[in-house]
């Protein structure tokens, strides 16, 4: 299935890409104008990727997510666990990382930080009721199912 997005460059940004034929999300990459940004341990930066979207569809949103690479080497995640970019945003997508090791960690200038992924939106009508229709599962949570 395609999109056809629109997006404005700014700060030097190149467009994102997709780094495979399945990848699921595209790059998105540090525009920093030629800098550098070093992250602390334990410290969030907002760091700009010089770009804007739109794809002129209400129903559709775009997804910030973590690149597991940095998260799983080097302690870098996403600060707010994902980001939402509403179908009626026009601003630059910033992209706020966490540094979660004991290790400061720098961002360059093109650098690969997180992902963009567009998906489809359901707008819910809700209905307050008494009862919920029952599973096998139940109100089981936390843990519930096991780990084996």
């Amino acid at each position: 299935m395609e999109l056809n997005v629109k997006i404005k460059l700014t700060r030097g940004a190149t467009l994102p890409t997709y780094a495979t034929d399945g990848s699921a999300a595209m790059d998105l990459r540090a525009a920093l104008e030629g800098g550098t940004l070093t992250v602390a341990p334990g410290e969030r930066v907002r760091v700009p990727t010089g770009i804007a979207v739109s794809t002129g569809r209400s129903d559709v949103v775009a997804i910030v997510a973590a690149r597991s690479g940095l998260g799983t080497k080097y302690g870098i995640c996403l600060a707010n666990g994902i980001g939402v970019i509403d179908s009626d945003y026009r601003g630059e997508i910033s992209v706020s990382l966490l540094n979660t090791s004991s290790d400061s960690f720098t961002v360059h200038d093109g650098d690969r930080i997180a992902q963009l992924m567009f998906m489809p939106v359901y707008a819910a009508r809700l209905t307050a009721c008494d009862e919920l229709d029952s599973t096998a599962r139940g109100e089981g949570g936390f843990g519930s199912t096991g780990i084996g």
